[in-house]
């Protein structure tokens, strides 16, 4: 970005922001900075400004910079939900390119602040990360970096399963049962009390072997942390620590249609409202029409979420008579999206509010390989609906709960697959098991369905075994 041009993003910005507040955008306070691409860049492979070192992250970082300097993709800015936000803007932007940065991330920040996925996430998080990457640097200090690394690879390996409910943060049944939780008696009597537990401990009851966990337990991370007997402190620490960043990205996994779609539409919106010269919107049409397009073999959110928020506002606007009935008033399209902007992940985004005529109107199917060719298998609203939302379920993961923490009384874990027709990919499982091992310390039993049956897959420490049940 030219010199010259500091000082008209400056006064865009400003623009910007007072087309945003009369929109009714309610966003955190702004913090903008303009990076060279390989900062932007590193910070993409990161997924903060801060965090601790890992041989993914630098992967990571070599691909995107790889496909960057060949022409091949591009990130423009990064926006991080924190309290001041933080938006950092690619120094090689053109002023239009950052003029509409700038209102797609403040619309992003808007999201942040008012969607109720995020009300949990942590604010601070950029300091946080920071703490986190220097305790992790003393363990590697004392204990050595490959030991510390290697211990990293597994947890990173199921970092995604965990329990995000927004009501729920510890296990709700690690308490102990309520006849033990009972105080001990203080008093002049206790000697009384002493002789009927002298002649009631002469009858032995066999105790009522427990299920453990009681019912199924979603976070792994969470189980693992607290009932792990392989695991060291400095271990329990560091998944502790993970667990907690992985709650701060889950809620942009729940929510990335709606999120992108939701910036999208603002950044249309207010681009409109700025007086651009000609070649300013041509500049804005092209790199607009870059970013919410449709694709013919794969969803994009930022066009797919647009779309659907401009549907939603048209028909609350223009209600049907059936609507009217249900209260929906005229013109209400603008409130409508705003509380589902509040209260709607993208699982009940897509089930509440994708309709028939939407599907129609994008030509929207599903489609299955077919020998070495891809063909459309089918196109009804309902299976097109169902599928984006099971794509969405989970933050897109497979949904894995555990089953029994003493399986076979012996202290292994068994695991069950929640199969929603998308079977798993084996060679993936079987290198996924290990690192679970590694972590619990006892043989892993995993529970799928494939091919219509059900599978069990077993790791001792050596080998994977496979059975039909």
């Amino acid at each position: 970005m030219e010199s010259s041009n500091f000082r008209a993003l400056e006064y865009a910005i400003e623009e910007i922001t007072e087309i945003a507040n009369g929109f009714g955008l309610d966003y955190f306070p702004m913090r903008y900075e303009i990076c060279p691409a390989d900062i932007i860049y590193t910070f993409g492979a990161y997924g903060m400004p801060t965090r601790f070192t890992h041989w993914s992250f630098g992967k990571q970082y070599y691909k995107m910079k790889l496909q960057y300097d060949f022409g091949l993709s591009k990130i423009y800015e990064l926006v991080i939900n924190s309290n001041p936000c933080f938006a950092f803007l690619l120094d090689t932007n053109s002023l239009i390119q950052n003029k509409l940065i700038v209102a797609h991330v403040l619309a992003h920040s808007d999201f942040f602040k008012n969607n109720v996925r995020f009300s949990n996430t942590r604010r601070d998080m950029v300091e946080s990360m920071a703490a986190t990457a220097e305790r992790i640097n003393e363990y590697e200090h004392k204990f050595g970096k490959k030991i510390v690394e290697r211990f990293i690879d597994a947890v990173l390996a199921i970092q995604e399963h965990i329990d995000p409910s927004i009501i729920r943060n510890q296990l709700p049944w690690t308490l102990q049962d309520e006849d033990e939780k009972l105080p001990q008696r203080i008093g002049p009597y206790d000697d009384l009390w002493k002789l009927d537990e002298k002649k009631n401990s002469d009858v032995h009851i066999k105790p009522i072997k427990k299920k453990f966990p009681p019912k199924p337990e979603k976070d792994l991370l969470l189980f693992i942390q607290h009932f792990s007997r392989e695991l060291e402190e400095w271990q329990r620490d560091i998944l502790t620590m993970l667990r907690e960043e992985m709650l701060y990205f889950w809620a942009q996994l729940e929510t990335k249609i709606m999120n992108e779609g939701w910036a999208s539409l603002w950044h249309q919106r207010i681009l409109r409202e700025l007086d651009l010269t000609s070649g300013e919107s041509i500049e804005f049409a092209k790199l607009n029409a870059s970013v919410v397009q449709p694709t013919k073999t794969r969803l994009n959110p930022y066009y797919f979420g647009l779309k659907m928020f401009e549907d939603i506002e048209e028909r609350y606007n223009n209600p049907s008579e059936e609507m009217k009935k249900n209260g929906v008033k005229i013109g209400s399209g603008s409130e409508k999206i705003f509380e589902v902007r509040e209260i709607e992940s993208d699982t009940s985004f897509i089930r509440n509010y994708i309709t028939k005529e939407f599907v129609m109107r994008e030509d929207m199917y599903l489609f299955k390989r077919d020998g070495k060719d891809y063909k459309v298998s089918d196109k009804s609203w309902d299976k097109v609906r169902d599928q984006l939302v099971n794509m969405r379920t989970n933050g897109g993961y497979p949904y894995i709960t555990v089953d029994d923490g003493d399986y076979l009384k012996n202290g292994e874990l068994y695991l069950k697959h929640g199969y929603e027709d998308i079977e798993l990919e084996v060679k993936y499982l079987e290198k996924v098991l290990p690192y679970i091992f590694q972590l619990w310390g006892r043989t892993i039993h995993f529970e799928t369905k494939m091919d219509g049956k059900e599978v069990l897959f077993s790791y001792d420490g050596k080998s994977v075994y496979k059975r039909n049940l």
